[in-house]
């Protein structure tokens, strides 16, 4: 397993190549999107295409604030948001003034994000807050951490249940050099009422009710920035704590990324390259994707800090491991839109975690209410237009005994699929002219061959998989085992 993930982080350096000059690459029976170069071998009259996510309209208000992550658990999303007890609070009339009436408040849905309940818990008697949904208020233990506190479901194998959610959240004092804001007598003051700054780790058995793990911060502030929403996860494919936070690189944000085995000791950052020139990037929004958790997506948003501070959302991917980004795509995943509400400043925060909300569609939700959906596994694909064109994959081994994939086609779009050995024969049995045409809309469709779909005598030997198609688009290919599906 370990060896798989070093060729992961390797592959992901890699730009495109000539299949054959390629090591066969072992995804055993993980599902395989397009939102990096990782299969792609040749590409001949198709293309990679990313697709925009399409924004409901007409559904009822729902809760929002800064820095807000959605946890999908159970039977109900749970939706994680800052609130202010001084709404309209500036920094400018004190860097310290504005953090101080920030609370960290909670609603939950269960119906797919349509609608949604503030539930009052009764945990924090905030008479500024009504409803009674606050989770955390500012005090001397939470100081800078209601400001971007993120929690996640921590699924590491044995964690005792009074810690299944964890959180991180926090800050730096201002710099003494601010001189604007009387920083530099501010900062002492903050510091002998609160303690150093950086960030801080919490957990609960509930999701509600949190506690402080570590009275210090686990990063501090000579590791980060961290004004912003610093995103930790506990990740199956490297069996350890992952977490991407904001820091500033020749004034420029930009995001760093540091492992723990235990959630309190943290390794030293590394600077992830991600930033096109001059570009900044306000948040990570970096997450395990939920059907295919060895690959991270991130869906950072893009500040014009030159041009109003106006933002959008692009759309990263990164692998286990690696110390960068890929991206297909230079370009905006969701622009501002019509009307004004998008084009204010720093307007566009996506919330962290993309979820199911039905068989066949995942959920997007954005700063100001906006909810978006896309089908499932579909940010990128690779797209065929009117004419046929051919999709290779680069030399791979897979375990398993069927090959699903996930595709949408027009009326008169058909894909084949063959599959070949690794110096691009056809393995008899299972060339073009075998392949039943596949055509419709499917999320787990199995490809057939005449009478079959087993492919398990081809399973741990070196194999290319080539599609022809016409009017088709491909978001994802993996090999199942048909008894462990049943």
């Amino acid at each position: 397993m370990k060896n798989f993930f070093a060729l992961l982080a390797f592959a992901c350096l890699l730009t495109p190549l000539t299949v054959s000059s390629a090591e066969p690459i072992d995804i055993g029976s993980r599902r395989e999107l397009f939102v990096d170069d990782l299969l792609i071998g040749e590409l001949k009259g198709t293309r990679l295409k990313m697709h925009e996510p399409q924004q409901l309209k007409r559904v009822p208000p729902r809760p929002f604030g800064h820095y807000a992550t959605v946890l999908h658990d159970g039977d109900r999303l749970r939706l994680y948001y800052r609130g202010d007890k001084k709404p309209g609070a500036h920094w400018r009339n004190g860097w310290g003034r504005y953090h101080e009436g920030e609370v960290t408040l909670y609603a939950e849905s269960k119906d797919g994000g349509i609608n949604w309940t503030e539930p009052n818990l009764g945990i924090h008697d905030v008479p500024e807050m009504p409803k009674g949904n606050v989770i955390l208020d500012m005090g001397p233990e939470t100081f800078l951490v209601t400001h971007n506190f993120t929690p996640f479901i921590d699924t590491r194998p044995g964690v005792p249940a009074s810690e299944r959610y964890k959180g991180m959240g926090g800050g730096r004092y201002p710099e003494e050099n601010w001189g604007g804001w009387k920083a530099k007598d501010e900062r002492a003051k903050l510091r002998e009422q609160y303690g150093v700054g950086g960030l801080r780790v919490f957990a609960s058995a509930d999701g509600l009710r949190w506690r402080r793990l570590k009275a210090e911060p686990v990063l501090t502030e000579d590791q980060g920035s961290f004004d912003s929403q610093n995103v930790a996860f506990w990740s199956e494919a490297e069996g350890q704590y992952v977490a991407y936070f904001r820091f500033f690189k020749n004034s420029v944000r930009s995001i760093r990324r540091s492992t723990s085995k235990d959630f309190l000791t943290w390794t030293e950052p590394v600077d992830m390259i991600a930033n096109e020139k001059g570009e900044h990037l306000y948040t990570s929004v970096t997450q395990p994707y939920f059907r295919a958790p060895h690959i991270y997506v991130a869906l950072p948003t893009r500040f014009q800090a030159r041009a109003g501070a106006i933002t959008d959302i692009v759309l990263m991917s990164t692998r286990p491991g690696s110390d960068r980004y890929h991206r297909h795509f230079k370009e905006a995943f969701i622009r501002p839109g019509l009307g004004s509400r998008g084009w204010g400043n720093r307007a566009n925060y996506l919330t962290l975690n993309v979820v199911q909300t039905s068989p066949t569609h995942m959920s997007l939700f954005m700063y100001g209410g906006g909810h978006y959906v896309m089908r499932l596994d579909g940010f990128i694909s690779v797209n065929a237009g009117y004419d046929e064109g051919e999709f290779v994959t680069r030399p791979l081994k897979f375990s398993g005994d069927q090959l699903e994939v996930n595709y949408s086609t027009s009326g008169a779009g058909r894909m084949r699929v063959e599959i070949q050995d690794e110096t691009g024969k056809s393995i008899p049995g299972f060339g073009l002219d075998d392949c039943l045409a596949i055509y419709g809309d499917d999320i787990s469709r199995v490809v057939k061959w005449k009478d079959r779909t087993d492919v398990g005598k081809l399973a741990g030997k070196s194999i290319r998989l080539r599609f022809a198609m016409n009017e088709v688009d491909l978001y994802s290919l993996r090999f199942t085992d048909r008894t462990l599906e049943q």
